[in-house]
Formats: structure tokens, C-alpha cells, sequence
């Protein structure tokens, strides 16, 4: 029997999937899993989707359901605040209780929305979408119908536009961008989802800011920068999420856009590892540090953390994935492309089923499939191979991707 405590700090996704992989592995010691929520570690894509319509339980988005943990001997210590870490000391500081001292830690600790700080945002009637006590308010105010504002036209915006649409909302979406995710994804794709929402219904007033809320203790109105003014019930925000770094920063970890890791998720210090949201890793494949904050990232990560917090030897370098659903629009996304040169596709945008691929230099950086299934892994090989691709074979439905996609298999 191993004596020492593993400690993980963040009861997330990463966290448990971190301690679920450590009992896999043979650990027999302590691990303890510890989260500021009362909430059992769940999975957040249902939260913009499945959950907030209402069309599955809360049990649907639990990572483990609770048997789980005491069957494994996993110690859960919910609606626990973390003060501060001491790396040196091996010791873990709370809120309520005497400190716990560790072996091993894991920094799970994900990541916070961005607030909206106008004139008027400390009314009733704002909404953040992070934690399942946000969404189960929200889904509640979804009940009682009406005509929402969405601040924000990325991913979480995006999807909580579409489920209150679905939902029989009016809804107002309201981004500083010219297109959705254009930033991201450049005008194509932009172009493609400003089209879906649009033809559900969603009014888009794009390139342009909130600058103001007006109401008489709960927002009815809201002023954009160019004047217009936008009545409504309620504002769900949706401006990103910053990763909660401060137990790392007081502990004298480097910081830098999230806490900053090797390719084995550790950090300066030895017995100190982050996974998730909240880690900004090095990459192997791609030789320079990357934060990822989408789902895929922290399921993988925390069973790589786990295994590297045990001594093994691991590369995390799994090409960056994630996904989104929209109405009747499905779509995986796989790769890094924060330049490109030219997107090129694989069937017509207008049809709603087509593959897209970021091409910089001729070779595939990135590709996203979407209503069409079933390629992704070939799509992530055509991104490892780093090879230049015949543009014409690419975007020919009759060539099978598998011939085009020849490269090494996915890392840890």
C-alpha cells in the first residue's frame, strides 16, 4: 500500500477521469478529489445542448455516477474551497478543515467566464453559462419563454442561441465580429453558421458591442455601441473563459496563458501536474505551448496526467478536437490552425453536409466535417502526415480520404 495521498484539486472532467485512471493503473493509495461544487464531477457540451433543453437528466452528464467513487476508494470532498497549494511542502490549504498533504497533485481547476462590466450588468436577468447551477437557472428561465439576448457568437453563444431557438425563444445575438467564429475560422465558415442561425430565426446583429443594459432592477433593454437598442427578458453572456490560475500563480508556478506545462503536464514543480482547461501544455507535434478548453482535451488529459503523476513516461500530443451541435447541424473540428493559407471543400456548404480543410503551404493544418461522419480519423492523419496534398484529390468526394491520409497514430 502506497501511503502517500494523491491529490487532485478540481472535481472536473480532467479530475476524475485523472483519478478513475490512477485506480486503473494499480495505485492502491489515497486520491483525493476535491471540488468547489456540491455538484458530482459532470460533463459540461450537455449544459449548452442536451441538458439546458431539457431533453436528458442531470445523471446523463455525470462523469461517474457516486458508487463509482466509493467503489474505487476515491475520496470526494465536494463544496470544498481550495486556499492555496504549497509545492515545497506538499500541503493542500482549505477553506474549512485542516490541510491535506500530498505526494502527488493534479491542478484541475478549469476555467471562469469572462464578465461583462457596462453600465447595467449588475441587473437581475443576466446569465453566465459555466456550472450546472447556472444551467439548471437558466433552463428554468428558458420555461418561461420570452426574447433572449446572447452576448457572444462563439461556440457557447452559439449553442445556447440554437437550444433556446429550439426551445421557442426569440433570440438576438449580438458579436463584436463581422461573422461567428471568424476569428477562428475565417469567412467561409463564418459565413456558413451566420446562415444557420439566420434561417432559424435568430436575429444577428453582428460587428457590433453591448454598451449598455437598461431596465428597472432586471435588464429589458440592451444599447449596442452603434446605437441600436434591443428590448428583451433576459442576456445570457457569452464571451469566453479565462483559466483559473490563482492557486498556481500564489504557489509561484509560471503562468502564462494558463499554468504553464511540459509535455508530460507537469509543471516547475516536480510533484505538481495540470490537466484541462487550465493547462497551457507543451506540444510535441506542434513545438510550441497550447491551451486547449474544449471537452476531448480534458478527457484526455487528466488520464495522461494521471499516468505521468505514476512515473511513466508520456507525450501528451493528441491533435487538438472538439465538436458542436446546432439544430439539425453536426460538426467535428480537428487540428491547430491559427494561420492558413486557403480552406478548400469536400462537398457544397449550401447542402449542409460538406468537409472543410485550412490548408497553409498546401498541406492540411485543419479539418472540420460537418453532417458528414465517420472521417475524422482521417482527417487527423492527413493533419499529422505534414505533407502536401493533391488540392483536386482532397476535395473529390469519389477519392477516399484514407488514401490522401497517411501518417503516425494519435500520441497519449
Amino acid at each position: 500500500m502506497n501511503n502517500q495521498p494523491y491529490v487532485i484539486v478540481g472535481a472536473s472532467l480532467a479530475g476524475a477521469r485523472a483519478a478513475a485512471e490512477l485506480r486503473n493503473q494499480g495505485f492502491d493509495g489515497r486520491i483525493v478529489l476535491i471540488g468547489a461544487e456540491t455538484e458530482l464531477p459532470y460533463e459540461r457540451p450537455p449544459l449548452s445542448k442536451q441538458y439546458l433543453r431539457g431533453e436528458v437528466e442531470r445523471e446523463q452528464a455525470l462523469v461517474h455516477d457516486e458508487r463509482f467513487y466509493a467503489e474505487h476508494s476515491i475520496d470526494l470532498l465536494l463544496g470544498t474551497t481550495v486556499t492555496a497549494i504549497d509545492p515545497g511542502a506538499g500541503r493542500v490549504m482549505l477553506a474549512d478543515g485542516p490541510p491535506i498533504t500530498f505526494d502527488r497533485l493534479l491542478l484541475a481547476t478549469g476555467a471562469q467566464p469572462r464578465t461583462l462590466q457596462i453600465p447595467g450588468s449588475g441587473l437581475g436577468g443576466v446569465y453566465y453559462l459555466r456550472e450546472m447551477a447556472d444551467c439548471d437557472a437558466l433552463r428554468e428561465r428558458f420555461a418561461a419563454g420570452g426574447h433572449v439576448v446572447v452576448l457572444g457568437a462563439g461556440w457557447i453563444g452559439s449553442e445556447v442561441a440554437a437550444s433556446a431557438r429550439q426551445c421557442g425563444l426569440e433570440v438576438s445575438v449580438i458579436d463584436p465580429h463581422p461573422l461567428p467564429n471568424e476569428r477562428i475560422f475565417g469567412r467561409e465558415i463564418g459565413e456558413f453558421y451566420r446562415d444557420v442561425h439566420a434561417q432559424h430565426g435568430v436575429e444577428l446583429l453582428l460587428g457590433d458591442e453591448v454598451a449598455e443594459l437598461e431596465g428597472d432592477g432586471a435588464v429589458r433593454r440592451v444599447r449596442t455601441g452603434s446605437g441600436r437598442s434591443v428590448d428583451c427578458d433576459f442576456l445570457v453572456i457569452g464571451m469566453g473563459v479565462a483559466p483559473r490560475v490563482d492557486l498556481a500563480r500564489d504557489a509561484g508556478l509560471p503562468i502564462d496563458n494558463g499554468v504553464v506545462v511540459d509535455e508530460q503536464l507537469r509543471t516547475s514543480a516536480a510533484n505538481v501536474f495540470a490537466a484541462g482547461d487550465v493547462a497551457n501544455a507543451w506540444h510535441p507535434f506542434y513545438e510550441q505551448r497550447i491551451r486547449v478548453e474544449h471537452w476531448a482535451n480534458a478527457r484526455n488529459q487528466g488520464p495522461a496526467a494521471a499516468r505521468a503523476m505514476l512515473g511513466q513516461a508520456i507525450s501528451y500530443e493528441r491533435i487538438p478536437y472538439f465538436f458542436s451541435d446546432q439544430y439539425d447541424v453536426g460538426m467535428e473540428y480537428s487540428g491547430y490552425a491559427p494561420e492558413w493559407d486557403e480552406v478548400v471543400f469536400r462537398g457544397e456548404r449550401d447542402d449542409g453536409e460538406f468537409i472543410a480543410f485550412w490548408l497553409a503551404g498546401g498541406v492540411v493544418v485543419a479539418g472540420m466535417n460537418v453532417n458528414v461522419w465517420d472521417v475524422n480519423e482521417h482527417i487527423q492523419a492527413l493533419v499529422r502526415a505534414r505533407q502536401p496534398v493533391n488540392v483536386g484529390a482532397l476535395v473529390d468526394a469519389d477519392t477516399p480520404l484514407e488514401e490522401l491520409a497517411v501518417g503516425p497514430p494519435t500520441g497519449s
